[in-house]
C-alpha cells in the first residue's frame, strides 16, 4: 500500500536547455540524481554535504553543482552513491514532512500546481505511516491540502 504513495515520477532541473539533476522526495528524503559523463573513472566523482550545502563534480576540476540547500538536513543521515552511471544523492530532511519545492535555493522551483500534488502526496504518505492498517493511495484533498510537517500538532516521532 505504502509503494503507491511513493514519488511516481521524478523532477527534473534544467539550465540553459541541459538537464542538471532529476529528483524526488519522500516524507523522511529528498532524492537528486546526476548523470555522470561515461568517460571519468567512478574514483574522481566527489560529492560534500553540509546542512545547507551541496558540492558535486570531479577532483581537480571546478564544481559541477555548489550550491545552498532550500532547507537544512541531517548531515549524518545524508549519503551519495554511484550507480551506474548516476550519482544518487540522498539528503536526509532535518524536518521530517516538510515539502520542498526544490533541493537547491532559488533554482528548479515546482510550478504550483505540481508544489500542490507534492504536498498532497506527502500528506497521504503521512496518514499511511502513522495509520499502517489502512489503504490511502486512492484518497483524495478536496480544497487546500494540509501542510504533512504540521497538520494536527505535527508529526509523531517513532
Amino acid at each position: 500500500m505504502a509503494e503507491k504513495l511513493a514519488p511516481e515520477k521524478s523532477h527534473s532541473y534544467i539550465h540553459n536547455g541541459q538537464k542538471v539533476f532529476d529528483w524526488d522526495q519522500t516524507l523522511e528524503e529528498v532524492n537528486m540524481y546526476i548523470e555522470l559523463p561515461a568517460n571519468v573513472p567512478k574514483k574522481l566523482f566527489h560529492c560534500k554535504i553540509d546542512s545547507k550545502h551541496v558540492e558535486v563534480g570531479i577532483k581537480g576540476n571546478p564544481p559541477y553543482l555548489n550550491h545552498e540547500l532550500a532547507f537544512p538536513v541531517k548531515t549524518d543521515c545524508s549519503f551519495w552513491t554511484l550507480e551506474d552511471n548516476i550519482m544518487h544523492i540522498t539528503l536526509q530532511k532535518r524536518d521530517k514532512g516538510q515539502t520542498w519545492s526544490s533541493p537547491i535555493m532559488g533554482q528548479a522551483q515546482l510550478d504550483p500546481y505540481n508544489a500542490d500534488l507534492e504536498q498532497k502526496r506527502l500528506m497521504l504518505q503521512r496518514f499511511q505511516e502513522e495509520n499502517p492498517g489502512f489503504d490511502f493511495s486512492q484518497a483524495q484533498f478536496s480544497g487546500n491540502c494540509p501542510d504533512p510537517m504540521t497538520f494536527m500538532g505535527g508529526i509523531r516521532s517513532g
